[in-house]
């Protein structure tokens, strides 16, 4: 039950932030293309780099248990969105905009795990400095 707390409590600040996030950059942005869960997913993805890197070299123990619960598959979890993703991909393609439809896939299949592999990169060195 303590799990499930923690999954819990992270996945209800990981949507909020989500949904504040995404409605900021659109909002700054436009809506014709989803500059909002790109940068949600990309920033998702970066963090979940640093987390892994960070809990790979030990750094947060005792608590990595509770920490991964609800950083990871709570918040992080809940706070990307690759459902949103797919959704306004096929959207963007079902309204003949197949330009964008394809540069918002390409975009988040290069630019998420590049983000992933920087995050990681980043957590490797603040382990080693800490």
């Amino acid at each position: 039950m303590d799990a499930v707390f923690w999954v819990v409590l992270g996945s209800a600040l990981g949507g909020m932030a989500r949904y504040w996030l995404s409605g900021v950059v659109g909002r700054a942005v436009g809506e014709t293309f989803p500059w909002g869960t790109m940068v949600v997913n990309v920033s998702g993805a970066l963090a979940i780099g640093i987390i892994a890197a960070l809990a790979a070299a030990g750094l947060g123990r005792p608590v990595a248990d509770h920490a991964w619960q609800l950083a990871v598959i709570g918040f992080l979890g809940s706070y990307t969105t690759v459902s949103s993703f797919s959704l306004q991909t096929l959207a963007l393609a079902r309204d003949g905009d197949w330009r964008r439809a394809g540069a918002n896939t390409a975009l988040s299949l290069g630019l998420c795990p590049a983000a992933a592999a920087l995050g990681l990169a980043i957590g490797a060195l603040l382990a080693a400095q800490g």
